[in-house]
């Protein structure tokens, strides 16, 4: 038996999908990783996971370049010859449903981790392409073939009142998951006193939050705290909404922020953190940096929108909403949590106790497997 995953970024499928991979390679299937070339596509093959690279622009308009990027698809798919297709994000799921069609595969799964830039936001450009996409959403995601997996009910009501794939088609499951084993508590010393840590970890797009965290940094910088300002990530230059690689530098120039870049080990630098802030208001889906931070046991804060309020679900309980485009509301949450030590240890909590509840990937995994066995001939366990 063999599957296919199919993403935008070799960066998405490495660091959110490699588990899964593994997992199904456990129960004896060949899995082979499908995405535009990247510095992360290679890595695959330290874990005997095959990868093979496919052309594709993720911002791209042009007509006669996505048409070549589908048709190329399709031969892929043709050669491959998969029993199954699992695409993520958006323009992914609608590519690999019609791809997946003209090629005969018989089974295709589509994950949607967020509605993105598309449904998110206000700009012109996504407001002429809403309907387009709608439409061929619509047009790709109706087969009994396929199933499609959203990560939070807001999503889920979204995709019913827009009508973009039959309700019994939709399958909801709560993030990509956390490895627990290697996301914890050890290491970390409770800090009661000294300079607060918080990080912001995410692809730097506006939507983000990104630039509302470096003005509350200058914020609290004004008032003489003593916080530090942790950035990690890099601008996606596929994303009309990325800040530039400029504009961070000058933050970093002006001492707002630390920037780290690009982290490979993400549970050293949470080790040293107080706090994971992720001032969100893009459409996510359930965001990966506040389930990995809450299973390390660190304090939470976010927006009270969609796939942010999956994680913090209650503020003061397991974490604290800002409200969204306001660095004040930031600053001022981060004041209290720097004032209030023993807040912030109790919300590292409460997150932790969420985390493993919640979104323990192996829990994930099990249910992605079940909504494969619905499609299958022959259910996975059988097949191992």
């Amino acid at each position: 038996m063999k599957f296919i995953l199919f993403a935008n970024t070799d960066w998405y499928l490495y660091n959110f999908r490699l588990s899964t991979a593994r997992a199904l390679q456990a129960r004896g299937v060949d899995v082979v990783m499908v995405s535009p070339p990247g510095e992360f596509g290679p890595r695959f093959a330290e874990h005997g996971v095959r990868w093979v690279p496919l052309r594709m622009q993720r911002a791209s308009l042009n007509p006669l370049r996505e048409a070549g990027t589908l048709a190329n698809l399709v031969a892929l798919l043709r050669e491959e010859r998969p029993d199954l297709l699992h695409s993520f994000t958006l323009k992914c799921a609608v590519y690999g449903a019609l791809a997946a069609r003209a090629a005969s595969v018989p089974a295709y799964v589509n994950a949607v981790t967020g509605l993105g830039y598309v449904f998110a936001s206000d700009r012109m450009k996504a407001r002429v392409l809403r309907p387009l996409v709608s439409a061929l959403m619509r047009a790709a995601l109706g087969s009994d073939r396929s199933r499609v997996i959203l990560q939070n009910p807001d999503d889920a009501e979204a995709f019913h009142s827009l009508r973009l794939a039959p309700p019994h088609h939709i399958r909801l499951i709560r993030s990509s998951g956390v490895d627990i084993a290697r996301f914890n508590a050890d290491g970390r010393k409770p800090r009661d006193e000294g300079a607060l840590r918080v990080l912001l970890a995410a692809r730097l797009l506006k939507e983000k939050g990104v630039r509302e965290y470096a003005e509350a940094s200058e914020k609290l910088l004004a008032e003489g705290r003593d916080i530090r300002f942790l950035l990690a990530g890099v601008p996606d230059e596929g994303n009309p909404s990325s800040v530039t690689r400029e504009e961070v530098e000058g933050w970093q120039t002006r001492g707002l922020v630390t920037w780290l870049g690009h982290v490979d080990d993400m549970p050293t630098l949470l080790r040293d953190v107080d706090v994971m802030a992720l001032p969100s208001y893009y459409r996510e889906g359930v965001p990966k940096s506040l389930i990995e931070a809450g299973a390390c046991n660190i304090a939470l804060v976010t927006t009270d929108l969609p796939g942010c309020r999956e994680v913090v679900t209650r503020d003061g309980h397991d974490g604290l909403h800002v409200v969204p485009r306001s660095a004040d509301s930031l600053a001022q949450v981060l004041a209290r949590l720097d004032d209030d030590r023993v807040l912030l240890h109790q919300l590292g909590a409460r997150a932790r106790q969420k985390a493993l509840a919640d979104f323990d990937e192996r829990v994930v995994i099990r249910r992605t497997c079940e909504v494969y066995d619905e499609l299958l001939p022959q259910p996975l366990a059988a097949a191992a």
